[in-house]
């Protein structure tokens, strides 16, 4: 059983920064890797940005230069730092884990955490 939770959401005018936590239970956050998702009304969720257990990273090309994903082991915790807000960025951040425990593969997700970006 994992619980993930977002937080560090919240309302910025366009060009400032925001920094996004999910903590996340159990002692297997180390082995997992950690997404970041967003879901804007009216639209499909998608990938924002990703690590792997190995803190190989990629990101979606709308945010790459300005959204940094990262982890703290020890903390079980993954942040993204968002940089140079835009109105478009606006949507629901979801953090996602996918942990694969012989012989099956789990996926959580945390509730969302509420980025709004003002013009």
């Amino acid at each position: 059983q994992v619980q993930l939770v977002e937080s560090g959401g919240g309302l910025v005018q366009a060009g400032g920064s925001l920094r996004l936590s999910c903590a996340a239970s159990g002692r297997t956050f180390s082995r997992s890797s950690m997404r970041w998702f967003r879901q804007a009304p009216g639209k499909q969720r998608e990938l924002v940005a990703a690590i792997t257990s190995g803190g190989s990273t990629n990101y979606a090309d709308s945010v790459k230069g300005r959204f940094t994903i990262s982890r703290d082991n020890a903390k079980n915790t993954v942040y993204l730092q968002m940089n140079s807000l835009k109105v478009e960025d606006t949507a629901v951040y979801y953090c996602n884990a996918v942990i694969t425990v012989v012989p099956v593969t789990l996926d959580y997700w945390g509730q969302g955490t509420q980025v709004t970006v003002s013009s």
